[in-house]
């Protein structure tokens, strides 16, 4: 009979790099020329964000930063190791890079064998060292599981939901880095060394209208004002939360150990268009995130396509799914933590249902 357990986590890009460098999506941003100058000017920031830029741009509050996130990775490691899964299946979004113009699916199944990673690809591309001080091209192995990935995919077609599969990886790009840094960030310690589970990529086209027109990444207020030519919507939230719940009833029916993730942060500041991509939503993040905590699947089932983007939620759509698992199969939460900042891009939920 199978046994499933729920995990939330970050894959936030610049926990791998160097603390001097974690704020650097903060510093593009202040580049723009387009925001106004008082928005960008320190002296006007909350509380929070002129303790966390401090004097050293950010570098300290990294540090601090980093050991809240270690503890939470720490804590969802353990739980991982301790549940001893046969199969992670993991929720993440993909940002431009195995799907690009020539298709964007809405659901993937990534049922691929083992796999070559580049953990520091994203961070090469931003010219950002690794905090390891690894070589830029170290590159690991992520364990497969292509017949069990087959199995869930038929599963879930079977559901009722329609979702894409894939059995090579493109060629040209980095492997996503959702699953890649899920993979690094749960072997933190370890990074380069065997990861002792197979994982299953479920890919989510969290962007949805900007997957294309962002390419997945920081767009500037000129080119926003200019009009941007967007892409169609992405699923919505409560198709994500159906998607988890038809691989919920897959888990179930399996004969395995199943555990089951979400890798995103929350809401991203470089997405937050409403607040000049100065900082994230923290206050729908704290609504979605107390509606979490008691359970009120409902609410979250409410949330609407145009929410999430306008409070630059994106990838959060990997939490629904992670969600709509949890509501079918009756997990409760354990435990969780909720890490607000504003300098540093976005905040980061953490989360155990058993």
């Amino acid at each position: 009979m199978a046994e499933v357990i729920g995990l939330g986590m970050t894959h936030y890009p610049m926990l791998a790099g160097a603390d001097t460098h974690m704020a650097n999506l903060m510093k593009s941003v202040l580049k723009d020329p387009d925001i106004p100058e008082d928005r960008k000017d320190p002296d006007n920031w909350s509380a929070l964000a002129q303790s966390e830029w401090g004097d050293d741009q950010g570098t300290t509050a990294a540090a601090g930063h980093r050991a809240q996130l270690r503890k939470g990775l720490d804590k969802v490691r353990a739980a991982l190791d301790d549940f001893e899964p046969d199969v992670v299946l993991v929720w993440g979004d993909d940002q431009y890079e195995n799907f690009r113009e020539e298709v964007i699916p809405s659901f993937c199944v990534l049922a691929y064998a083992d796999t070559e990673v580049e953990p520091f690809a994203v961070l090469k591309l931003l010219d950002v060292p690794n905090v390891w001080g690894l070589p830029d091209e170290e590159r690991f192995t992520m364990k497969g599981d292509p017949k069990f990935a087959k199995q869930i995919a038929t599963a879930v077609l079977n559901d009722g939901i329609d979702v894409a599969y894939s059995y090579e990886q493109r060629e040209g790009i980095h492997f996503p880095h959702a699953f890649g840094n899920t993979q690094i960030f749960l072997d933190y310690d370890n990074v380069g060394k065997e990861f002792p589970y197979p994982v299953i990529p479920l890919a989510v086209n969290c962007y949805g209208e900007h997957v294309i027109a962002r390419k997945g990444g920081i767009a500037r207020f000129a080119d926003i004002k200019a009009g941007e030519n967007l892409d169609p919507p992405g699923p919505s939230p409560l198709r994500c939360f159906q998607f988890g719940q038809a691989i919920g009833r897959a888990a179930r029916a399996s004969d395995k150990r199943v555990a089951l993730i979400a890798s995103a942060s929350w809401s991203h500041a470089f997405l937050n268009d409403k607040d000049w991509h100065l900082r994230p939503d923290i206050e729908a993040d704290r609504a979605l995130y107390d509606a979490m905590v008691a359970c009120d699947y409902e609410a979250w089932k409410k949330v609407t396509t145009r929410e999430v983007i306008e409070a630059g939620q994106h990838e959060m759509l990997n939490w629904f799914c992670l969600l709509g698992a949890m509501s079918e199969l009756d997990l409760k939460l354990e435990w969780s933590e909720f890490v607000e900042t504003e300098v540093l891009n976005s905040n980061k939920t953490f989360a155990i249902y058993r």
